[in-house]
């Protein structure tokens, strides 16, 4: 089986080698190249073409928002995942508008870096728990009854984890909660984000757009 080629963008080294120990720690992933600004970012991902792209937001000579931008125009076949200090929704919704599949939070567990970076392969939108929230919350306010009806499709322990999810709980905080691992949270919540529709990273957009959070 073919490894996860992944890019490391970051303008702090120690960042870059605390990210680097933990991927490459996993059998399926193979770090492939480092950059230290967006600019950088932008040409490694030329010469390189990695499968994903950890992404930092707040670089010098280009930021991320713009580096993602150019890399998901010229390469696509190469996906973003965002890595950041900020939890502001507009910073997120920016990256996943540039084209990002979506962003873990520097001080998140490792397990959702790992998660984030495979979701990010397979095309799917990775939502850390603060913007998950956001989401959830809306969905549950604004659902028609054909939405109810797909509520109503979620298992018990699903429902469980989604309540959960809309009262901003991280995925170890809930895997305290229901005396379950970090992993089984994780396959629930992608469980209920496809069942619910909100996987993808268009409706994501979509959302931004609805709430005023990005430009149309």
């Amino acid at each position: 089986m073919s490894k996860i080629r992944i890019l490391i963008a970051d303008d702090h080294n120690i960042v870059r080698e605390g990210v680097r120990m933990i991927l490459d720690g996993q059998e399926d992933f193979e770090v492939v190249g480092e950059a230290s600004t967006g600019r950088q970012a932008v040409e490694e991902a030329r010469r390189l073409r990695p499968d994903v792209v950890v992404m930092d937001i707040s670089m010098p000579d280009m930021n991320g928002i713009e580096a993602t931008s150019k890399i998901r125009s010229e390469l696509s076949d190469t996906q973003v995942m965002g890595l950041t200090m900020h939890e502001d929704e507009s910073y997120v919704f920016e990256l996943l508008k540039a084209g990002a599949a979506g962003y873990v939070l520097k001080r998140a567990a490792s397990e959702d870096l790992v998660s984030a970076v495979r979701a990010a392969h397979q095309g799917e939108a990775f939502l850390y728990p603060t913007v998950a929230k956001m989401v959830v919350q809306d969905f549950l306010q604004r659902a028609t009854p054909q939405e109810q009806a797909t509520l109503d499709g979620l298992t018990a322990r699903e429902r469980e984890v989604l309540t959960l999810i809309a009262e901003g709980l991280t995925n170890q905080e809930i895997a305290g909660r229901l005396y379950i691992s970090i992993k089984t949270v994780q396959t629930h919540r992608a469980h209920i984000m496809e069942k619910l529709n909100l996987h993808d990273r268009t409706e994501l957009v979509r959302y931004a757009i609805r709430k005023g959070l990005i430009e149309p």
